[in-house]
């Protein structure tokens, strides 16, 4: 680690992803504000106004034209940065779509929070697990330092030539985006050591015109789906050496594709994402002073999803709850299908496996409804069964 001094402040998680991003030096920032995101721009915006940033700040009429702003931006040879949530993500879902395809490295910060009908403005995670397969790389953090850290390592990640994706780095409304913890905030002489700039090999030349996302027919189309699968693929390994490289120059680890907690000697685990980590993680130290023997795999990278490292870190489960803060409307929550399908190409087919459904709309998730989540885990382990694979926690119906 470098012996440069780092600044310790006290800030929510909105202004930890507004710092990460100056610190990553964007040339281009469009958004639109939402609810609760907008205080992430507002603060970019104050950077800038006290001369503390310098970049071109667009302001927009809805989030599909700052989605637009950022893709012409990006395609010009501009670093670009973005921040949006819930019904924002949903408008902006079509050019969504279309930054993925066209191969452009934005990093957008997204506060997870609840789509209507009925309107909330509270968190899960609905809105970024609607947009799980435009082709984005998502990252979901667990606090403030994670958010701060995690787009300083977005930017390297997605503009790796080798990867050129975009991605979400994630964090829950309210419980994050507005809550104060200590964040350590970088020099920017070492971020501008870790992350080289922004270099785009086919961006926009006057001398040398292209056409971009023209119209491709059937004997072509269906290899460029195929290099987005790849560049996920690469991702993988991608995501793991930036981690590391952070880690080694920042001090700081997270986590790269999955963060353990208490799993090494563990029999029964819960596997999920984002701030109901922490609780979770409270509750196993609870739990573990008990006797009972239980851990905690925290997805950080829902896409690319790491497959065959769960598979290998959760070969000696015998039980496995999945909570998920969303609901697919199909059979289980989005963590719990893509968990079950990775385990279906391993050896430990016969490992138990519930979903539970939790915090949706932003109802409270505590310690005590993690011990209650973990004491039907150790239930169904003494068991041997899983009589409801689904089960809706704390519902008031």
């Amino acid at each position: 680690m470098k012996s440069l001094s780092s600044k310790k402040t006290v800030m929510t998680g909105n202004h930890a992803a507004a710092y990460a991003a100056r610190l990553c030096r964007p040339q281009v920032v469009a958004a639109y504000p939402i609810t609760p995101q907008t205080s992430i721009i507002e603060k970019l915006s104050e950077f800038l106004a006290n001369g503390e940033a310098d970049f071109r700040m667009i302001r927009v009429e809805s989030e599909q034209s700052a989605m637009a702003s950022c893709m012409g931006a990006a395609l010009a040879g501009s670093r670009v940065y973005t921040a949006t949530a819930s019904q924002g993500l949903a408008l902006m879902h079509e050019i969504v779509i279309w930054a993925a395809g066209q191969r452009l490295p934005i990093v957008m910060s997204v506060v997870n929070r609840a789509l209507g009908p009925p309107w909330s403005i509270w968190s899960d995670q609905q809105d970024t697990m609607a947009e799980r397969d435009t082709g984005w790389m998502q990252i979901y953090t667990e606090n403030n330092q994670e958010v701060l850290d995690s787009i300083i390592m977005a930017y390297k990640i997605a503009e790796s030539h080798d990867i050129l994706l975009p991605m979400m780095v994630i964090e829950d409304a309210f419980i994050l985006s507005h809550t104060m913890e200590v964040v350590e905030v970088p020099p920017q002489e070492l971020v501008d050591e870790f992350l080289p700039p922004y270099d785009l090999p086919y961006k926009i030349d006057i001398e040398h015109p292209k056409q971009y996302g023209t119209l491709t027919m059937p004997d072509q189309y269906m290899e460029f789906r195929y290099k987005i699968a790849e560049a996920m693929e690469r991702a993988k390994k991608k995501i793991v050496e930036v981690t590391k490289e952070f880690q080694e120059m920042f001090g700081r680890y997270h986590g790269d594709l999955l963060d353990l907690y208490r799993v090494d000697d563990a029999d029964t685990v819960m596997i999920l994402m984002g701030a109901m980590s922490s609780t979770a993680k409270n509750a196993v130290d609870i739990l573990r002073e008990k006797g009972h023997k239980v851990g905690v795999v925290r997805i950080r990278s829902f896409r690319p999803f790491p497959a065959e490292m769960l598979r290998d870190v959760t070969k000696d489960f015998e039980m496995i709850g999945v909570v998920d803060r969303s609901y697919t409307f199909g059979h289980g929550g989005p963590i719990f299908n893509e968990v079950r399908s990775a385990l279906m190409g391993g050896k430990n087919r016969d490992v138990l496996v519930k979903n539970y459904i939790a915090g949706i709309g932003g109802r409270d998730v505590s310690t005590q409804t993690m011990i209650n989540i973990f004491e039907d885990m150790i239930n169904v382990k003494k068991e041997g069964e899983v009589k409801k694979e689904i089960e809706w926690i704390d519902l008031l119906v």
